[in-house]
């Protein structure tokens, strides 16, 4: 049996006849090629599938795709803009927040969200906010640094 989905996804509609089973994270992936996106402990614990649904990060390994249903979804894909990098993109670049890259999409999407609930937060409001996304590799300073380099240059990208 199938169910039909209708996502708004990176500004671009989608609508799929889909099993009610399957993820959401697993619908960006397998269905819409969006493998920026990754499958990591599929329990809610690591945060590397961390996306926007609505404007809010949300763990898309936690939620059917079903329940997503008429939602906007954003993904790592749809963050940069004519060619130029988002603020907390360019931030990770800047300050080398990443290593293997594997959190980084997570990473970013749920910076992207902190930011757009406070707009100067300090290096205490990151790690908190940042709190449900899991790095092996790098110690979180550099994506501290990041954070905050996309805070003090979002206002002049107009992309926060």
């Amino acid at each position: 049996m199938t169910i039909p989905v209708r996502l708004r996804v990176n500004n671009a509609p989608r609508q799929h006849d889909i099993e009610p089973r399957v993820l959401l994270v697993h619908y960006l992936r397998d269905v819409c090629g969006l493998t920026g996106t990754h499958v990591g402990c599929e329990t809610g614990i690591c945060g590397a599938c961390t996306v926007l649904v609505d404007g809010k990060a949300v763990k898309s390994c936690t939620v059917f795709a079903v329940q997503a249903d008429g939602s906007e979804i954003t993904t790592i894909e749809g963050l940069a803009a004519n060619g130029v990098m988002h603020p907390v993109q360019q931030g990770f670049w800047e300050c080398h927040g990443l290593q293997c890259g594997y959190c980084t999409p997570g990473m970013i999407m749920a910076a992207v969200h902190l930011l757009t609930k406070q707009k100067a937060p300090t290096r205490g409001q990151i790690a908190s906010g940042l709190r449900g996304n899991l790095c092996r590799c790098t110690g979180y300073t550099h994506i501290i640094d990041a954070v905050s380099y996309a805070a003090s240059h979002a206002t002049e990208a107009a992309h926060v």
